[in-house]
């Protein structure tokens, strides 16, 4: 079993990087907000006073959902391989930890412990899940909202910091309405954060993302089974890493000055705008999950009043804060300005900060893949040349090797600088629902 002992919880930090010089007029302000959450301070400190296991990090409670519909059976394999997926991840909780493992068809059952109950994470307990995994057999159709309520119910039956879920599907959500499981994805979000995984090639792209995207996880493709082991291991690791869950971007801004968008952009793209809560007087909190030690930048754009010549002002204040159930909040002691300055100085007012540059150019690069590959299953193939050679460029520019990659599998690349592109006659399924699923991923900015 892997050690994930650990005695410290994360300190956070937060950094401002823009150019606060407006033209006379000017009303938009760019900042891109790094957070960092660093190892510091010990158990018992103010950020770790949720619940902990002694000498083991934070209390956590883990549901894993498997796919246990009809088409697991096809290849026979494929079952075979999820089992074995579900058992390495087993292996790598954490001791104390609060879990249950959920099979999905139709209808949603508990495969272990079972009786509407979590088991706590030892040997036997461990061994016990594994000897369960071993009924579980493919049979029935898919509705992905009846595995994640039961997940819900299940997760909130523990006194825990962090609440978890990771789920595996190989098919499309059939046996349910879209409108199911977007009330599904509303009633869990804000309850636990949640990774999906497609395996195989016979599932939709945009029914994956959006499960992760509305629980603030992870998407991502598994195209053969066979590496399903060692992905759902490295899943699992990262979310025992997790040590401080709920944690909320509050932003403040003056009279007058108006949030023209909140998102995440790296280490992937993920639009916070329409996630916000109010938070008192001119203030909102947006959503970011679950925080072990990691960094992730945002990008938050607002537009003030202008003002004249030689006028300064606050467009913003950035800080973080955990919410808590009796309506107060956790201040986590980290918080960033956003300045503006009006200016004559025509160098100053229109130089672009490098940070802000970069994380507009990654936005519009997943956003030309997405609008790329909509126009190609469209059959508009000028259209799609058009826009996978921008996102070529773009991902050539600044560095994105991996999106870049994924891009060659789709495209033939004559020039990358100029975005020169032949869409390829052939492409494999999985090559391009590869690129679909992460083409949200960045890069940060090269230092």
């Amino acid at each position: 079993m892997a050690n994930f002992a650990k005695s410290h919880v994360p300190q956070f930090s937060v950094d401002v990087y823009q150019n606060e010089y407006l033209p006379e007029g000017g009303r938009e302000v760019n900042a891109i907000v790094t957070v960092t959450a660093t190892g510091g301070g010990t158990i018992g400190s103010a950020v770790a006073a949720p619940l902990y296991t002694p000498g083991h990090g934070p209390s956590a409670a883990v549901a894993i959902m498997v796919d246990c519909s009809g088409s697991m059976d096809y290849p026979p394999t494929k079952m075979r391989n999820a089992r074995d997926a579900t058992a390495a991840a087993i292996d790598t909780l954490r001791d104390g930890t609060h879990f249950a493992v959920i099979g999905g068809t139709h209808v949603a059952k508990e495969v272990y412990p079972g009786g509407g109950r979590l088991a706590v994470a030892d040997a036997t307990t461990r061994e016990q899940a594994k000897q369960a995994l071993r009924r579980l057999s493919a049979g029935g159709g898919t509705a992905i909202g009846t595995w994640l309520r039961l997940a819900d119910r299940l997760l909130s039956s523990a006194d825990v910091a962090i609440r978890h879920g990771i789920l595996l599907t190989d098919g499309r959500n059939e046996h349910e309405s879209p409108e199911d499981l977007r009330a599904a994805l509303t009633e869990c979000a804000g309850r636990f954060t949640c990774d999906a995984r497609g395996v195989g090639t016979d599932w939709e792209v945009k029914e994956v993302t959006g499960i992760a995207s509305a629980l603030l996880g992870t998407a991502d493709i598994v195209a053969d089974p066979a590496g399903l082991a060692a992905d759902f291991t490295r899943m699992m690791e990262t979310a025992m890493g997790k040590e401080v869950a709920d944690v909320t971007l509050r932003v403040w801004t003056p009279v007058g000055t108006t949030i023209r968008f909140v998102k995440q952009v790296a280490p992937t793209v993920e639009e916070l705008t329409g996630r916000r809560t109010e938070a008192g007087p001119r203030a909102g909190d947006y959503p970011t999950g679950s925080w072990g030690d990691e960094s992730r930048d945002y990008h938050l754009c607002v537009e003030v009043a202008a003002a004249g010549l030689g006028r300064e002002m606050l467009a913003a204040r950035v800080s973080l804060v955990i919410p808590q159930a009796d309506g107060s909040v956790q201040n986590l002691g980290a918080q960033g300005l956003v300045r503006a300055v009006w200016t004559d100085d025509m160098t100053a007012s229109t130089s672009i900060n490098p940070q802000v540059a970069h994380y507009t150019g990654q936005a519009e690069l997943a956003q030309a893949i997405q609008q790329g590959l909509n126009l190609r299953k469209a059959g508009d193939f000028d259209g799609a040349t058009a826009k996978l050679g921008r996102a070529v460029q773009l991902a050539s520019a600044s560095g994105n090797a991996d999106t870049a990659k994924l891009l060659a599998k789709v495209v033939d690349v004559v020039d990358a600088a100029t975005g020169t592109v032949r869409l390829k006659a052939k492409v494999a399924e999985a090559d391009e629902m590869t690129l679909e699923t992460r083409s949200t991923k960045t890069v940060r900015v090269k230092k």
